[in-house]
């Protein structure tokens, strides 16, 4: 979203790809020594149960043994940690985030925003719109001189006008070398926006299809989402979905997808959703094989529910947000409420995509968690798990939510290998929780340590990477 709906804030405020493609290594450091965790609730995401009293060793990084402790023999020169009444969950992946850095921040923060994520038990994430600086972040997470969640890369967004680290493709010609460049430099997806007609689009799929490099983003009205289903794009924030469930008696075609929110007579498009058609799409998406990662806390907070000025420089997120991103979100806030959509519409439009997300994972889709953050005041970390509470809200188990956070990730990244689940030769990307999280989701954000490859971040090492990034980027979270 940060791309096209940020465009629109400046405007409300000042006027079939591969399915099998190569596996993914590590991309992280691994910490080395060996230590273990005993007496421990361990959630392991292999499926939707729990190992109590259990223990975890770990050794150079990888966990190299699980189970029972009674089972376990923990090696003599193993650090312990106590893990009674508490439990252990794989480390979180925000599979849709930005940085505050990719903009008119300077690029030397990116390594502190990456340490609020980590802070927050994000151990991998996918940056939506990429630069050139992304490349610098990955190789620095890689080789361990920046304590930074795994990263996958989307390229700039393709667009077909004009817009923040973009570019700009308007023929089937340009799109196709615009495509092969992204996969020769490196990026791991190709990012859509809007403006792009079918014949573009067309050539951004089949190049990529060439390329052996997947397209992810948005769903251009033009294109619509049957067509990005038949091509095996995978979609964010459920764009154009509204679009496609309007009954045939409609007499409009346009809803409030994307930029469509802004204009108040769209929203009257919310009183014609034909539910048989909500269900029908969602069987679609699931047996078109798509991902859907729906960002629904970011949209159904800040333009559907709302939030006070009070709530919003309540929450932490507000310490790292810059002060002249405060200022330019707060008038566009004040200029979106100054004249909304009624009350009656703002629910159903926050129903609508509830229920498409509790449709597509009925019907066997699956469904990744993405914050879209830093994004109309919420930030990254936090609004995941934020995220997560969205994900049950919309009818998800807390299982199926940690899923979409865990396992759904790492295997649309053909990452299952080395992250995902607490398994014996995987990675230590863990959490510890104080409570359980099958048992409420809200406690995903109860955190006492974090582990990334092996490396244990206790509560004050946690602290104090937050606090850099308010002095950094919020100038001391005043």
């Amino acid at each position: 979203m940060r791309t096209s709906l940020t465009c629109a804030l400046v405007a409300v405020t000042l006027s079939p790809l591969p399915s099998t493609l190569p596996g993914q290594a590590s991309r992280g450091a691994l910490a080395p020594g060996t230590w273990a965790i005993t007496d421990v609730t361990v959630i392991p995401m292999t499926g939707d149960t729990a190992i109590p009293d259990a223990t975890v060793v770990v050794r150079n990084g990888r966990i190299v043994e699980v189970g029972a402790t009674r089972n376990v023999r923990v090696p003599s020169e193993a650090r312990r940690v106590d893990g009674r009444g508490k439990f252990l969950i794989p480390g979180l992946a925000d599979m849709h985030t930005h940085l505050y850095s990719d903009g008119d921040v300077h690029d030397s923060v990116a390594k502190y925003e990456l340490g609020v994520m980590v802070a927050n038990g994000v151990t991998a994430t996918r940056l939506m719109i990429g630069t050139r600086e992304h490349f610098g972040l990955r190789r620095e997470v890689e080789s361990g001189r920046i304590v930074g969640p795994q990263l996958w890369l989307a390229s700039p967004q393709f667009t077909g006008k004009e817009d923040a680290n973009s570019r700009v493709v308007t023929t089937p010609s340009a799109a196709r070398t615009a495509v092969k460049e992204m996969a020769d430099l490196g990026y791991d997806f190709v990012k859509l926006t809007l403006f792009l007609p079918p014949p573009v689009y067309h050539a951004i799929v089949s190049e990529a299809k060439r390329q052996r490099i997947r397209v992810v983003g948005h769903v251009d009205p033009e294109v619509g989402v049957a067509r990005a289903l038949a091509a095996g794009q995978q979609i964010e924030h459920l764009d154009n979905y509204l679009e496609s469930v309007l009954a045939d008696s409609a007499p409009m075609r346009s809803s409030v997808s994307d930029r469509g929110l802004f204009k108040l007579a769209n929203w009257e498009s919310l009183d014609y959703i034909d539910d048989a058609k909500v269900d029908r799409i969602a069987g679609e998406t699931a047996r078109a094989g798509v991902y859907s990662c729906p960002t629904l806390t970011v949209f159904k907070k800040a333009f559907a529910l709302g939030q006070s000025v009070e709530e919003i420089e309540s929450r932490p997120d507000w310490s790292i947000m810059p002060p002249g991103l405060r200022t330019l979100y707060l008038g566009a806030r004040e200029k979106y409420w100054s004249n909304p959509a009624t009350e009656a519409r703002r629910t159903r439009y926050v129903q609508v995509r509830d229920r498409l997300v509790k449709a597509i994972a009925d019907s066997g889709g699956k469904i990744m968690a993405g914050s879209d953050t830093p994004e109309w005041f919420f930030g990254y970390g936090w609004t995941l798990h934020r995220e997560l509470g969205s994900l049950v809200a919309a009818g998800l188990t807390p299982f199926q939510a940690l899923a979409a956070a865990t396992r759904h990730p790492a295997d649309f990244l053909r990452a299952t290998r080395e992250w995902g689940t607490i398994e014996v030769g995987k990675r230590a990307d863990l959490v510890l929780l104080a409570a359980n999280p099958l048992e409420d989701i809200r406690n995903t954000g109860r955190i006492e340590a974090v582990v990334l490859g092996g490396r244990w971040i206790d509560a004050a090492e946690r602290g104090r990477m937050i606090a850099m990034a308010a002095e950094r980027l919020g100038g001391g979270g005043s």
